[in-house]
């Protein structure tokens, strides 16, 4: 068996959409989801004989809410994968929920068929934060969704949380924060949120409401990177800590560049040397799948200078950076420009070095965005360069 693949499987079925929600999901479409299913289950065929050379070490099912698209339906989907798929021994199945959507029995069916970690959007401990976003939950029904969790003997869990919500304070963010701890997840992911255009977020906000600004907001991720590590989750990446081990396998690959497939409408992959995505619409993608139409959207080869910004990219929304030698060997750029840049962010406290290693610091990671605009900018004029010979004479000097 060869390289390790990890697997995307969207849903896009929800009970009602969040005001700030700019991902490909529909509500109020239950009556097309017998269809999707077909066409999706021929989708993971075709897929599967694609990827044969593969093992998946990872099956990651999110949306939209796939809790809403029914228990016969996920555990049907589960089973055409586990034969269409060469799974590897310590496959992580990852279920995206919703607190209002799940029951102790879906879960223990889910398990039974491979279902070993459940994300979980609680999004915040207070109802009238979450009244103010239209999720369709309270905390009460979280506190009772993470029973049922443990009750159906999943044992790894992960909690989805948001900061910065309409009328989020400073307190109320802290008690969030703390209900969350008291329900002991393995992992949590704390957000920013972000106004997407479009929504009806950024409606209201065009009409005169307010939101915490980028200062209340950095204060609060701040207090959460360290409140969190003093509760003995290790920070990861920007917004997501875990325990010791229980980092998302599946998050990671796309963080660090490793090939990931997507099945399903609007969903991406980087797969085969390639980029490419399927249509965002649900008719669109049914008819394409079942009566043999077209439905990739978009689709690109990826050049050695483009994998190079995405590994500045994504690396450094992790803890483990970039590392000077292999951007040099990987990707024949020039390291120097980046290595001064780095320098200034470093006096600045928004970056560290570690032997050849760069990394952000928290300060850094709430400016992530700027900073690495700033080093895609210098790598743009960037002469190619870095052949293994000059990196193996490197090398020697430094040594």
């Amino acid at each position: 068996m060869g390289e390790c693949l990890g697997l995307y499987v969207h849903i896009p079925f929800c009970r009602s959409k969040c005001d700030y929600c700019d991902f490909y999901s529909l509500a109020g479409k239950e009556d097309r989801m017998d269809d999707y299913q077909k066409a999706l289950l021929r989708h993971i065929v075709e897929s599967g004989a694609v990827a044969r050379s593969y093992a998946l070490n990872s099956i990651y099912i999110g949306g939209g809410t796939p809790t809403w698209y029914g228990e016969k339906r996920l555990v049907e989907l589960l089973r055409t994968i586990k034969r269409r798929f060469c799974l590897s021994k310590d496959v992580e199945i990852t279920l995206e929920a919703n607190p209002d959507s799940v029951d102790v029995k879906m879960l223990r069916h889910l398990r039974r068929v491979g279902v070993n970690r459940i994300s979980m959007g609680m999004q915040s401990g207070n109802d009238q934060e979450l009244c103010a976003i239209h999720r369709p939950h309270t905390y009460q029904q979280v506190v009772e969704a993470v029973a049922a969790v443990r009750q159906a003997k999943i044992q790894n869990l992960n909690l989805d949380l948001i900061y910065g919500l309409p009328g989020q304070t400073q307190e109320s963010w802290e008690e969030t924060v703390e209900k969350a701890l008291d329900l002991a997840p393995e992992h949590l992911s704390c957000y920013g949120l972000m106004v997407e255009e479009g929504t009806p977020l950024a409606q209201r906000v065009a009409r005169g409401e307010t939101l915490p600004d980028e200062d209340q907001q950095a204060a609060l991720y701040l207090w959460t990177v360290e409140r969190l590590a003093k509760a003995g989750y290790e920070q990861y990446e920007i917004s997501n800590f875990a325990k010791s081990g229980r980092q998302s396998r599946h998050n990671m690959k796309y963080w660090m560049g490793h090939p990931y497939m997507g099945l399903g409408a609007a969903a991406h992959s980087d797969f085969g040397g390639r980029r490419y995505s399927f249509v965002s619409d649900l008719d669109s993608y049914i008819q394409g799948m079942l009566q043999g139409g077209e439905v990739v959207d978009e689709s690109e080869e990826i050049t050695r200078r483009e994998r190079g910004s995405e590994y500045l990219m994504l690396r450094l929304r992790t803890v483990h950076g970039i590392d000077e030698w292999e951007y040099r060997r990987e990707y024949m750029m020039n390291f120097e420009p980046l290595a001064a840049k780095l320098a200034e962010f470093e006096q600045r406290g928004w970056a560290r070095r570690r032997g050849r290693r760069w990394q952000f610091t928290p300060e850094g990671f709430l400016l992530s965005n700027q900073l690495i605009g700033q080093l895609l900018e210098l790598q743009e004029n960037a002469t190619l360069g870095g052949t293994l010979e000059r990196i193996r004479r490197q090398k020697q000097e430094e040594t």
